[in-house]
């Protein structure tokens, strides 16, 4: 199981996800239709030509869920017991078809659970950049995470 437990985290930690991603013309379509998002600029090659862009954007709330799925497999895969947020999340550039995508993760505060003696509660800033090292997402996650058990 590669998610850490509470106390294996420490503040500052910082990693660089694996694997990278390449933006695809269906990746913005699935999200689009399956969010029942008709938001032009997403789907219409023809109008986003006649925008600041020149071209289509790609649907925000796919580099959102990229950004924090890329980031499950180092933090929280097994020993998340809860997400309970998300926060702060900004799209400084925007994504293109054909961008490649990277992940980092930096934990930016632990505390302990009141509620729940056997769990604690990380945030994490994840950063998502583009093959330019632009940053084109960034935002909090607050996780309930699990104590190491015994």
């Amino acid at each position: 199981m590669p998610g850490r437990y509470y106390e294996q985290w420490t503040l500052g930690d910082t990693l660089r996800h694996q694997p990278h991603r390449t933006v695809t013309e269906t990746d913005n379509l699935l999200i689009s239709t399956l969010t029942h998002n008709p938001q032009p600029l997403h789907l219409d090659e023809t109008y986003a030509e006649g925008t600041e862009f020149g071209r289509i954007v790609v649907n925000g709330t796919f580099t959102f869920a990229l950004l924090v799925g890329l980031s499950v497999s180092d933090t929280t895969l097994g020993t998340l017991v809860a997400n309970l947020g998300y926060d702060k999340v900004r799209m400084p550039k925007p994504v293109f078809i054909g961008d490649t995508l990277r992940a980092e993760t930096e934990v930016v505060a632990l505390k302990d659970s009141k509620s729940r003696p056997d769990a604690g509660i990380v945030t994490f800033e994840h950063r998502m950049f583009n093959q330019k090292d632009e940053l084109v997402c960034v935002m909090e996650r607050t996780a309930l995470m699990q104590r190491r058990p015994g």
